[in-house]
C-alpha cells in the first residue's frame, strides 16, 4: 500500500476480436464501449483478452495476456525469442498479408497526413521477388551487447534462475537500456552469425579475464560484438573491449581467428567511454582485410566496421535500380545534373553517375564522404564530387549557386525526413525538374510532402519492402515539378 491506497491495477478486457494489422507493427481491436484499442502481437481474427496499460479519449494500448481463439491466419514463429526480442515482431503474420499491410499503410500515411494526390500507386515489391531477395537471413549487420545482469525470460523465472547464471550476449530489450536479452539463435542473418556469437560468449565465460560489461557501473572487459557479411561471403567481425588489454584480447581473437577461417575481416575497438558508440573509436585490424567488398551490377562498394550501407545487399539493389529508373526516366540523361542528398557511401551516385553529366553528394559523416570518393575512384567513376556535412548548413543557396541547379535530386533522408531548410532550399532554389524522394518512414515523407507538395506532383510512389518480418517498409516518391512551382 501507498498512501494507505492499493495500486491500482490495469483493467483486463476478455474476447477482444483482432481486426487488422497497424502502423508501427501494431494490431487493432476494439473495446466494448467501441473504442480502439492497439495490441502487439496480434493477427486477424484472434479472440484475446486484453489487459489496457493506457487509455486515451479515442484509443487505448494494451497488452494481450490470454489467447481465447487463435486466427487460423496465424504462422507459427521461427524464433523462440519471438515476442521478447522485439525485433521481428511479424513473425505470426503470413508473408503475403505483411506485404498488402505495408503497402496500404504506405499509402495511408501518404495520404492521411501528407494529403499527397498520387497519380500511381505501384504495388509492394516483395524480398520473394526480387533478385537474391530472402524473407529470413536477409540481414548483413548486427550488433549484439554483453552484460552480467540479462534479462530472465518469464519461463526461466518459474524454474529458479542461479546467481551465476545472469552473463548474456544478445540484444537491447525494448525500452530499456540496462537489460540484454540472451540470444541462443537469430534468423535474421546466415547460420553462421549464430556459431560465431555463441563461440565468442562460451570462450568468454569459460576462460579468465572477460568479465561482460555492466551497464549500469560501466564495469567489465566485454562489450560488444559486431557482425557484418557481404552476398559475396565475406565475413567481418568486430569484438569490442571495454578495457585494453592485450594479454587477453589477444587470446580471444586467435582463439576466434583459428575457429572460424571464414572470417576475413577480424577487427577489435576499446571503448571505455559511457555509451557504446564506436564513431570516434579507433578501429585495429586484427587479421585479414581492413575491409568488405559488396558489389552490384558491377560496381564494388568498400564497406568498413563504420560504413554505412543498408543492411539488406538485395533489398537495396532491388530499391536502387527503383530511385535510378524514377530519377533518369527513359530519355538521354547525359547532360544532367544530379544531386544526390544523404549520400552515405555514395552507392545510389554511382549507379547514376554513368548516365549523367555530374553527380554531387552530401552527406554528414565525413568518414561516409571519405569511402563514397573511394568508391568512385575504384568504379572509374569520374563525374561524381562530394562534400561533408549537416545537410542544412552545406545545402544553401550559395552552394547551388556555385555548383549549379540540379536537374535531378535524390533525397534519401534518415527516419525523422528533411529539415525545413533543407526543403526550402530545394524547391526555392534549387527547383530541380524531377525529385526522387526514398524514404524508410513513409510517416516523415508524407509530413514532408506538406511543403513539398505545393511545388510538386506526385507521379509514382513504390514501396519496397527490404525487412521482411518487421512492419518496417522503405518507399520512393516521384516528384515533378508543377509549372510556376505553384499548385
Amino acid at each position: 500500500m501507498q498512501n494507505g491506497r492499493k495500486k491500482k491495477e490495469n483493467k483486463i478486457v476478455p474476447e477482444v476480436r483482432i481486426e487488422r494489422l497497424a502502423a508501427e507493427g501494431q494490431a487493432i481491436g476494439h473495446l466494448p464501449d467501441g473504442k480502439v484499442v492497439f495490441v502487439p502481437y496480434g493477427a486477424p481474427g484472434d479472440l484475446v483478452d486484453v489487459q489496457i496499460l493506457r487509455s486515451r479519449k479515442s484509443y487505448a494500448e494494451g497488452r494481450i495476456v490470454r489467447y481465447a481463439e487463435l486466427s487460423p491466419e496465424r504462422e507459427t514463429p521461427k524464433c523462440p525469442h519471438f515476442g521478447v526480442c522485439g525485433g521481428c515482431k511479424w513473425q505470426h503474420i503470413p508473408y503475403a498479408l505483411q506485404l498488402a499491410t505495408k503497402e496500404q499503410s504506405t499509402y495511408d500515411q501518404l495520404e492521411r497526413i501528407g494529403g499527397v494526390d498520387i497519380r500511381e500507386k505501384r504495388p509492394i515489391i516483395g524480398a520473394d521477388t526480387y533478385e537474391g531477395g530472402r524473407t529470413y537471413g536477409y540481414r548483413n549487420k548486427l550488433e549484439f551487447t554483453f552484460s552480467n545482469n540479462r534479462w530472465i525470460p518469464a519461463e526461466e523465472m518459474t524454474e529458479g534462475v542461479r546467481i551465476d547464471d545472469r552473463d548474456g550476449l544478445g540484444f537491447h530489450i525494448p525500452g530499456r537500456f540496462d537489460r540484454i536479452l540472451d540470444i541462443e539463435e537469430c534468423h535474421l542473418m546466415p547460420e553462421l552469425n549464430d556459431r560465431i556469437r555463441l563461440y565468442v560468449k562460451e570462450y568468454c565465460l569459460t576462460h579468465e579475464g572477460f568479465g561482460f560489461f555492466d551497464l549500469r557501473s560501466h564495469e567489465g572487459v566485454m562489450r560488444n560484438l559486431m557482425i557484418r557479411t557481404s552476398e559475396s561471403g565475406e565475413v567481418m567481425a568486430v569484438v569490442v573491449f571495454a578495457q585494453d588489454l592485450p594479454e587477453q584480447r589477444d587470446e580471444l581473437l586467435s582463439a576466434v581467428r583459428e575457429t572460424f577461417p571464414e572470417i576475413s575481416s577480424l577487427m577489435y575497438i576499446t571503448n571505455a567511454k559511457a555509451n557504446d558508440s564506436i564513431a570516434d573509436r579507433e578501429v585495429h585490424l586484427f587479421s585479414g582485410l581492413p575491409f568488405m567488398t559488396e558489389e552490384m551490377e558491377g560496381l564494388k562498394f568498400k564497406v568498413g566496421p563504420k560504413s554505412f550501407y543498408q543492411t539488406n545487399s538485395a533489398g537495396a539493389h532491388a530499391l536502387y535500380k527503383v530511385a535510378r529508373d524514377f530519377a533518369l526516366g527513359d530519355g538521354d540523361a547525359s547532360e544532367q545534373l544530379l544531386y544526390d542528398l544523404y549520400t552515405g557511401t555514395g552507392t545510389i551516385a554511382s549507379f547514376v553517375a554513368r548516365r549523367v553529366k555530374k553527380v554531387i553528394g552530401i552527406e554528414y559523416v565525413e568518414e561516409a564522404v571519405e569511402g563514397a570518393r573511394e568508391n568512385v575512384l575504384r568504379n572509374g567513376i569520374r563525374n561524381a564530387e562530394f562534400f561533408a556535412g549537416d545537410m542544412k548548413d552545406i545545402l544553401t543557396e550559395d552552394f547551388v549557386n556555385r555548383h549549379g541547379k540540379p536537374d535531378v535530386i535524390i533525397t534519401d533522408p534518415p527516419r525523422a525526413g528533411m529539415h525545413p531548410s533543407v526543403i526550402r532550399v530545394i524547391t526555392e532554389v534549387a527547383r530541380p525538374s524531377r525529385i526522387v524522394y526514398v524514404s524508410c518512414n513513409p510517416a516523415s515523407q508524407a509530413r514532408d510532402m506538406l511543403e513539398l507538395g505545393k511545388h510538386y506532383r506526385a507521379l509514382i510512389s513504390q514501396p519496397v519492402d527490404m525487412f521482411p518480418q518487421t512492419h518496417h517498409v522503405e518507399n520512393v516518391l516521384l516528384l515533378e515539378r508543377i509549372p510556376n512551382g505553384d499548385k
